[in-house]
């Protein structure tokens, strides 16, 4: 699957961006997704992820009740709706698939076998 996302931008502390990543292929709904971020000269961190059928949701402490990941498998499309921005959300957001994903392996950027290009999120004060 490929995987493209879209979105990113400049936005103000407070204020709100949605990405989107749109899938390749007619599997998508099969797949764990996920949202992870990196931030210069830090390493790649979960932001969250959502199961195949969009059920269920899992997020970092640090994005829990300011984010919000959905998908519409009709349009092979996953998002991340992100509000109360803040400074330290400033990074490349990535998305990321897995075909075997759960709630136990939903954290490790390892496990998830398709990444798309990353959008940038900038947050100014």
């Amino acid at each position: 699957v490929q995987l493209q996302a879209s979105g990113g931008g400049l936005v103000q502390t407070g204020g709100s961006l949605r990405l989107s990543c749109a899938a390749s292929g007619r599997a998508f709904s099969r797949y764990f997704m996920g949202w992870f971020r990196q931030a210069p000269g830090k390493e790649r961190e979960f932001v969250g992820a959502i199961s195949w059928s969009g059920s269920n949701t899992y997020y970092a402490d640090s994005v829990k009740g300011r984010f919000t990941i959905s998908r519409d498998n009709a349009k092979n499309t996953v998002f991340l709706q992100m509000n109360s921005l803040k400074s330290e959300d400033t990074a490349v957001y990535y998305c990321a698939a897995d075909l075997g994903g759960s709630r136990y392996t939903a954290s490790n950027p390892g496990r998830f076998e398709y990444w798309g290009q990353g959008t940038l999120v900038t947050v100014s004060s």
